[in-house]
């Protein structure tokens, strides 16, 4: 039994980093990125209930009504807050930022003023990191910020915030926001599929980004959702999506759609960079709602479907991982050669980590471990369920603990 959703009460351990980083001198613009229905604003605005300094908090989530006046006038309006304060000052806290047409160039010039004056305004920006990077983060403001990626919400959360099960969180996901219709798996489905899957591409993708084919995009999608965990080159993915499109187009949405935190492709592991670049793919969707939403099977239906269960549960494995890897903890990659496999790569630094997912398969020796240990000699190797790590632990833990010795 799911307990009452608790999410705006429910703290997540980002917002303690934040808050500290925010207690500093004034040095950086904070930026706090990630995909769509992930709790940016939440966090933010907990973070900001209980700082001991005054703050402004604005949006520009409708763009046609935003401008580089509007945000210059927002500014302001926190300066005098700030001055007010003294030498506490205060935080502006600028929501969806990308939406506004020349945004980095007016914050770059209003936060220079502001240092020069040495006014006490601290700044925090909130938006997708690749948009942000894309439009304007990177060039415009180089040198001035810090970000903090917030990733989707991880089991050890969900079972924290809402009481989820593992049964429950392999089939609902990560979305604290849906959290609240799982007890009509129907509605669930709609909310997810309508106002975070198609309002993701629509407007985190489409509508900042060129796309010249927006149906193949879609249909990339719906294509990794029903593949996650398989290896595909983009040549069969061309062939299953009926489009008479090239790679690099195919690589590319897949990059925009790993930006949005929907779908990534691991590369393979190669001791050569070059070779692990010009890999096929293996698809990994970052949340496992998106899985059973897209499959339109009811929870009793995808548990009694012991190959879909059973992929299902490696996708949450490697969403697990991959939501880490984008946060900048590790980077994550598949391996295989000839008949010889392992699911997940992770590696931080010079530490390498193998890792295998035995669910739902008959009983085989670990051939894929065992060669990849000779070959590359990790760090460690670990198999997650059957006669290994529970699934329910594994998941349980932040992924930097099994990258330690």
């Amino acid at each position: 039994m799911m307990s009452e959703p608790t999410s705006l009460s429910f703290q997540r351990d980002y917002a303690a980093v934040l808050a500290a980083r925010l207690s500093e001198p004034r040095r950086l613009l904070h930026v706090v990125a990630g995909p769509r229905q992930v709790g940016k604003t939440t966090l933010v605005q907990q973070v900001l209930a209980e700082f001991d300094r005054p703050s402004v908090f604005v949006s520009a989530d409708e763009p046609a009504l935003r401008d580089t006046a509007w945000l210059a006038a927002q500014w302001e309006r926190a300066r005098l807050v700030a001055k007010d304060a003294g030498k506490r000052g205060a935080v502006l806290a600028l929501d969806e930022v990308q939406k506004v047409p020349g945004w980095s160039e007016a914050v770059k010039r209003l936060w220079d003023e502001d240092t020069r004056a040495r006014l006490p305004l601290r700044v925090v920006l909130l938006g997708s990191a690749p948009l942000l990077v894309q439009r304007g983060l990177a060039e415009s403001l180089a040198g001035r910020f810090e970000i903090l990626h917030l990733p989707h919400w991880s089991f050890a959360e969900m079972r924290a915030a809402f009481g989820y099960s593992l049964e429950q969180y392999l089939y609902f996901g990560g979305y604290h926001g849906a959290a609240p219709l799982m007890d009509d798996p129907p509605r669930w489905r709609r909310y997810l599929l309508d106002a975070l899957v198609e309002t993701t591409i629509a407007r985190d993708v489409l509508l900042l980004t060129r796309v010249d084919k927006p149906a193949l995009l879609r249909r990339l999608f719906e294509l990794g959702c029903r593949y996650s965990g398989q290896v595909l080159s983009y040549t069969k993915m061309l062939g299953q999506l009926h489009d008479a499109g090239n790679t690099t187009t195919l690589a590319h949405y897949l990059e925009l759609l790993a930006g949005a935190g929907m779908l990534t492709g691991l590369p393979k592991f190669s001791a050569a960079a070059v070779r692990s670049r010009g890999s096929s793919p293996k698809l990994q969707a970052f949340n496992t709602a998106l899985l059973t939403a897209q499959s339109g099977l009811t929870p009793s239906e995808a548990r009694a479907d012991r190959e879909f269960w059973g992929r299902l549960t490696e996708s949450a494995v490697g969403a697990h991982l991959a939501n880490a890897a984008a946060c900048g903890v590790c980077e994550l990659f598949y391996w295989r050669e000839g008949n010889r496999e392992v699911d997940f790569v992770q590696r931080a630094g010079r530490r390498i980590v193998a890792i295998e997912v035995k669910i739902g398969r008959a009983p085989v020796a670990h051939s894929g471990l065992a060669a990849f240990s000779e070959a590359f000699k990790p760090k460690r190797t670990l198999l997650v369920g059957g006669d290994g790590i529970p699934v329910e632990e594994f998941l349980s833990r932040p992924v930097i603990d099994w990258l330690q010795p």
